[in-house]
C-alpha cells in the first residue's frame, strides 16, 4: 500500500460566542452544537510554536477540545485527552505526541436513527518519519443524566496506512473499522470492525489478519482494499456480486483477494 494522508485540519465553522471570548482570542477552529441542549464542543488553536522534532520549526499550535454547557468555563471529562498513552496525567508530561496539533474531523452522526453520537478525531506533531499519533473518539448523550458517555475511542498512527474510519452508509453504516499493522511476517493489517451496541458503547464484530500486504502497490487506502473481505465475513458481500468498491474505482477486480483498482 502507498501512504495515505489524512488531510488538513478543519477551518473555522462557527463563533463560540460572547461568553467565551478568552477561548475565542486563541482562535476557534470548530464548533459543533448538540442538538436539542446547550452542550457543545469548542476546539481552539494557540498559537504557532517551535517543532520539538524537527529543528524548531514553526508548527501549528495545540489544540484543546472542550465538551462544555457553560460557554467553556466547565468542560466535561466524558471527552478523554484523545493522543495520551496513560489515564495517569504524569505519564504524558513528557510525550510530545500526546497533544493534539491537527483536527481533522468534529461532528455529529447517525448510527443508528435517532441515536447521534459525537466523533472527534485530531493528530500529534510529526516525528520525523513522518508519522503521527492519531486518536479518535466517539460519544453518545444521555438525556436523563445530561451528560455524554464515551462510546469508542482508539489511538494509531499515520505513516503505515493505520486508519480509523467510521463508516457514513451502507450495509455498514455506524460502523468503526480500524487497520493497524501486524508486527511480523507476511506483513499486513489488523482489521478490527466494531459495531454499536445495545448499551451505546462499541463492541468488536469481527478481528482478521488482512490479505492486503504492505508495500504491495495498491493506492487504495487498506479499508478500502479489505472492504470484500470484510463485507465477506460478516455475510454482507459474497462473491458473483458487484464489488464494494469506493467511487472513482474505474475498474474494480480482486488480486490476491484484495480490492484494486
Amino acid at each position: 500500500m502507498t501512504m495515505r494522508g489524512w488531510g488538513l485540519a478543519l477551518a473555522a465553522v462557527a463563533a463560540f460566542g460572547a461568553s467565551s471570548s478568552a477561548m475565542a482570542k486563541q482562535g476557534v477552529i470548530a464548533s459543533v452544537n448538540w442538538p436539542g441542549s446547550a452542550w457543545r464542543l469548542t476546539a481552539t488553536q494557540g498559537p504557532d510554536v517551535p517543532d520539538p522534532v524537527m529543528d524548531g520549526d514553526p508548527i501549528p499550535g495545540v489544540i484543546r477540545l472542550c465538551l462544555s454547557k457553560d460557554g467553556g468555563r466547565h468542560c466535561s471529562p466524558a471527552l478523554p485527552d484523545l493522543l495520551a498513552i496513560s489515564a495517569d496525567i504524569s505519564a504524558n508530561k513528557d510525550d510530545i505526541y500526546s497533544e493534539a496539533h491537527d483536527l481533522h474531523d468534529a461532528r455529529i452522526v447517525y448510527p443508528r436513527e435517532g441515536r447521534p453520537l459525537l466523533l472527534v478525531k485530531v493528530s500529534s506533531v510529526r516525528s520525523v518519519d513522518g508519522d503521527q499519533r492519531v486518536g479518535f473518539a466517539a460519544l453518545g448523550y444521555d438525556k436523563a443524566k445530561d451528560g455524554f458517555t464515551l462510546a469508542y475511542r482508539a489511538n494509531t498512527g499515520h505513516n503505515n496506512n493505520q486508519e480509523i474510519r467510521y463508516i457514513e452508509s451502507g450495509p455498514l453504516r455506524g460502523a468503526i473499522i480500524r487497520a493497524e499493522p501486524t508486527s511480523n511476517a507476511p506483513f499486513g493489517f489488523w482489521i478490527t470492525v466494531s459495531k454499536l451496541g445495545p448499551t451505546g458503547t462499541y463492541v468488536q464484530a469481527l478481528r482478521y489478519r488482512s490479505a492486503t500486504r504492505y508495500g504491495d502497490g495498491n493506492p487504495l487506502a487498506v479499508i478500502d482494499s479489505e472492504m470484500p473481505n470484510l463485507m465477506g465475513r460478516l455475510g454482507l458481500w459474497h462473491a458473483g456480486q458487484k464489488l464494494p468498491a469506493p467511487a472513482k474505482c474505474a475498474n474494480p477486480h480482486l488480486k490476491a483477494q484484495a480490492l484494486w483498482c
